[in-house]
């Protein structure tokens, strides 16, 4: 390999993580193109598709108790500021700042990532599937314990019970159509908080782009479907309520307007609005690599992987950017090369600054 193909493929290395997604534009390195950010969402789909069902189910049952935070707190402001219509929707995004900066998975997340893999026919759909009842139902139970801890314990005083009840029940007074249209404008907030998330390249960014976006939830009246399943089961543990009419008078038609909200409204309409170079930049064989019709409608688990393994790649960097398998490759290769030379005199030629170290320093 010559130096302009060294200096060439370790700029790729440095300028797209190991499953392929853009670390910098590739006209303004501050700021992704549209086609950027679906790279980045595939990429981290991909990642997630095949998560086993342990780590899925307690990381949306941690995000389903994440979310009574938020219900707890729009409770406890909307008693102190007598009701305020600003100030008590201040604390709503708490827990929603919990779930996405700490990772955990959201129902309503879930409608933008595995949603784009099976549009690019790379997962099938028992895949999305799979992924959106695990985590749903994680979620439910999450949102249900929260619940539960609420209506039974001295979270709340007598005021703030009552105020809680009000809220929830102001959920079930409203008809199916309008809980069906309120979700689906929640879902789309979601899910485009979701896509300028992998637009942003910071901590605090993502910070204040959830915070200001989860605002428009109370503001605007809308419904999130694990908040109103945590308000459903508050109104049942304290008899105010069926469950069964709660599910399907109020979290039911949220559900579908979350979801409908989500695919349609962000997914689907981003996928089409991005060009075909996502196909070609980020895979070497693009639309090879697809998945048959047969296989994206009644496929495994999981799909093929988003970008091919690029041999060389993980060699040339240095041991700190590598993971653990990686490191332990290297380390191998390393004392494979140094076996002649372990009596001969001299250091090791590993030892050596190298130009490709050297270059990685520059960037």
């Amino acid at each position: 390999m010559d130096d302009s193909d060294r200096d060439d493929s370790l700029r790729k290395s440095v300028e797209q993580s190991r499953h392929g997604a853009p670390a910098v534009g590739a006209v303004v390195r501050d700021r992704f193109e549209s086609n950027e950010v679906f790279q980045r969402i595939i990429a981290a789909a991909d990642d997630e598709i095949d998560t086993g069902f342990r780590e899925l189910f307690f990381s949306s049952l941690a995000a389903g108790f994440a979310i009574t935070l938020t219900f707890l707190m729009y409770a406890s402001m909307y008693e102190s500021t007598n009701g305020h219509p600003i100030l008590s929707g201040l604390l709503y995004p708490i827990g929603f700042i919990y779930i996405i900066l700490g990772g955990y998975q959201l129902y309503t997340e879930n409608t933008l990532p595995p949603v784009a893999l099976v549009l690019e026919r790379l997962a099938s759909l028992p895949a999305l599937l799979r992924i959106w009842v695990v985590v749903l139902i994680g979620n439910f139970i999450g949102g249900g314990i929260g619940a539960l801890v609420l209506a039974y314990t001295g979270v709340f005083d007598t005021a703030t019970t009552e105020v809680a009840i009000g809220i929830a029940n102001a959920g079930m007074d409203e008809s199916f159509s309008n809980l069906f249209y309120k979700g689906a404008f929640a879902g789309l907030i979601v899910a485009g908080v979701v896509w300028l998330d992998f637009a942003s390249r910071d901590t605090i960014t993502r910070f204040f782009l959830v915070y200001m976006a989860f605002l428009c939830i109370p503001f605007a009246n809308l419904f999130h479907v694990v908040v109103s399943f945590t308000e459903v089961m508050f109104l049942a543990f304290h008899g105010e309520i069926l469950l069964r009419n709660g599910m399907t008078q109020f979290v039911l038609p949220v559900l579908l307007g979350n979801t409908i909200g989500g695919v349609l409204l962000v997914t689907v309409v981003n996928y089409f609005q991005t060009t075909e170079r996502r196909l070609e930049a980020a895979r070497e064989d693009g639309v090879e690599r697809q998945l048959s019709i047969r296989e994206w409608l009644i496929g495994g688990p999981a799909g093929r992987a988003y970008v091919p393994a690029r041999p060389g790649i993980e060699s040339q960097l240095p041991e700190d950017q590598l993971g653990i398998e990686e490191r332990g490759r290297a380390r191998r290769n390393e004392s494979d090369r140094d076996e002649p030379n372990r009596d001969g005199p001299g250091h090791r030629e590993a030892d050596r600054p190298t130009e490709e170290s050297a270059y990685l320093e520059d960037e």
